[in-house]
């Protein structure tokens, strides 16, 4: 049986630029690097978005693993829906308006994938994971939602809301086993797929 290895002695590589992902993996550790995994994220016609977030995952690990030999590689992607309806990040203010408007009253569930992939062999292994998290939005004043797109400016948020800030104060509830999940990094997930890699954590 192979020996674990210490979180703080790998290469751990960040496959994703956001600040968010990366907030959250300091949680685990400060010691990682991001590199942008260049991917395009266009859904195949007819993909559920459960397959396109797991998809996604995949690839932007796979893609930087590419250009880190020896590094254990965090991919992960999110994605909201409803009605196989996907809510990307809005991008405008009339978007991210126009996305909360049409969540208010209703259920929506964010899909969260995650890929991690060892390239510290001769041949790289790799362990996945998916947190299926549902939020029930309460139904929202065109006031409110204006209100909130002007305090938080949520534009680069799957959904247009950020949980982790005044977003919350959206919801009627969240169901999910991981909280980390729903702000784009399941770290539960994380942090067990790091031990079956043979990495401990603590």
């Amino acid at each position: 049986m192979t020996t674990p290895v210490s979180l703080d002695n790998v290469d751990l590589v960040l496959g994703s630029t956001s600040r968010y992902r990366a907030d959250l993996l300091r949680r685990l550790t400060p010691r990682f690097r991001q590199v942008a995994p260049h991917v395009d994220e266009t859904r195949l016609d007819g993909e559920a978005p459960r397959a396109l977030a797991t998809r996604l995952a995949r690839a932007k690990a796979h893609a930087v693993a590419q250009t880190s030999p020896g590094a254990l590689v965090i991919g992960s992607d999110q994605v909201a829906a409803f009605d196989d309806r996907v809510l990307g990040k809005p991008g405008t203010v009339e978007n991210a308006r126009a996305q909360l408007a049409a969540c208010g009253g209703r259920s929506v569930e964010f899909f969260t994938a995650l890929a991690l992939v060892d390239a510290r062999g001769s041949e790289a292994r790799v362990f996945e994971a998916l947190d299926v998290t549902r939020v029930a939005f309460r139904a929202l004043t065109a006031h409110e939602i204006e209100r909130y797109v002007e305090r938080e400016n949520p534009l680069d948020c799957a959904g247009s809301f950020k949980s982790e800030g005044l977003g919350i104060a959206l919801f009627e509830r969240i169901e999910n086993d991981d909280p980390s999940a729903l702000v784009g990094l399941p770290l539960i997930a994380l942090a067990r797929l790091l031990r079956e890699a043979g990495v401990e954590v603590l």
